[in-house]
């Protein structure tokens, strides 16, 4: 087989079997971990770890089917907040450890080849947050992504993965929605599972270098939402984010003293605000307020479940969390040639209504 082919096929095929949590069975990683100027990567494979030191050209080698041989950056770029309107763009949202699902529904909406490359050119995608906690395929995604972000760069497009609420849970080591499987591998590397991305490890760095906010052309991704109240005074994204960096892996006890950190991390908080769907419902006027502040056409949000992706407000705000979670099914948002489109698993695109004024119903997800 081929390297570029293994590069890309190394998750498909791991994913298609069930794994099993017993030690001795157990495969997950890297996770590479920042010593000075010198970087270790750890393995689990067979239930045994496995260390080694990366020599100095970055190459991260692929072991025990986990994640594919890829360099390492030299230098973690801090991830942008505003970018011009590209050509198309997709975004999806709320894996949560589901890397199949992930990667076939890329697959089949033409974004990635069959060996798993980006095959998008100039396109944007966009992972509006929530890979952490729940599924059994954490890691996979996250090298997934992280491989994909360089790929699609080289190629003139660009992957963004903004925050949600479960990455800052993770990081603040509020681990109750953590797969068994990470509570095995977190004792057998001996750090507690959010240590193993502090800020001394390479996809911990890379982490605490996104954003939680991020427009694009004329559209703005988050996780969860703005709050209306924030249309009341010009919304500056750069600052949020900014904020947000500064304070990831803070505690609540460190939150609630500051009552800006604070009101950033809360329930009405850009990664947990569900005001857009739940009964006491922000208004379609609030909406156009917040737009008209962002300079922007529409909000596209994840974090509240839905049976598909759902327009609201005719088409001001956008609902993309389609339950990827549950391991069965998945659905992308496409924006091309001026449409918007629901990509769904079978490789199909069907227009996405607009969604009337008082928006749609929706299930609410922890």
């Amino acid at each position: 087989m081929s390297r570029r082919l293994w590069s890309g096929t190394w998750l498909l095929a791991a994913l298609l079997v069930l794994p099993t949590y017993a030690e001795e069975a157990l495969n997950d990683g890297p996770y590479v971990f920042h010593q000075g100027e010198v970087r270790e990567a750890a393995w689990v494979c067979d239930g045994q770890v496995q260390r080694q030191p990366l020599s100095a050209d970055r190459k991260l080698p692929a072991r025990c089917s986990q994640a594919p041989a890829l360099r390492l950056e030299a230098e973690l770029a801090v991830a942008p907040d505003v970018q011009p309107q590209p050509i198309k763009w997709a975004a999806v949202s709320d894996i949560h450890g589901q890397a199949g699902i992930f990667l076939q529904l890329l697959q089949k909406q033409r974004i990635l080849d069959a060996a798993g490359n980006w095959a998008w050119g100039k396109g944007v995608l966009v992972i509006a947050g929530d890979i952490f906690d729940r599924g059994p395929t954490v890691t996979e995604t996250l090298w997934q992504v992280y491989r994909l972000q360089q790929q699609a760069a080289a190629a003139g497009g660009a992957v963004h993965f903004v925050l949600g609420n479960h990455e800052t849970m993770v990081l603040r080591g509020d681990l109750r929605y953590i797969h068994p499987k990470y509570q095995a591998v977190a004792k057998l590397l001996g750090r507690s599972y959010d240590a193993l991305y502090g800020p001394d490890t390479e996809l911990g760095a890379w982490l605490r270098s996104r954003a939680t906010v991020l427009k694009l052309g004329d559209t703005v991704f988050l996780h969860g939402g703005l709050h209306p109240e924030m249309a009341a005074h010009e919304i500056d994204l750069p600052a949020i984010n900014r904020q947000f960096r500064a304070r990831l892996g803070a505690s609540k006890e460190e939150l609630a003293k500051d009552p800006e950190a604070n009101a950033l991390f809360g329930r009405d908080g850009p990664v947990w605000y569900r005001g857009y769907f739940l009964p006491e419902r922000a208004t379609l006027i609030d909406v156009e307020r917040l737009l008209v502040r962002l300079g922007a056409k529409r909000i596209v949000v994840g974090h509240t479940t839905q049976s598909e992706i759902r327009s609201l407000y005719a088409g001001r705000v956008i609902g993309i969390d389609a339950g990827i979670k549950d391991g069965e099914r998945g659905e992308l948002l496409i924006w091309e040639q001026g449409a918007l489109w629901r990509g769904l698993m079978d490789g199909r695109r069907l227009p996405l209504p607009p969604g009337d004024d008082d928006g749609t119903s929706a299930q609410e997800s922890r």
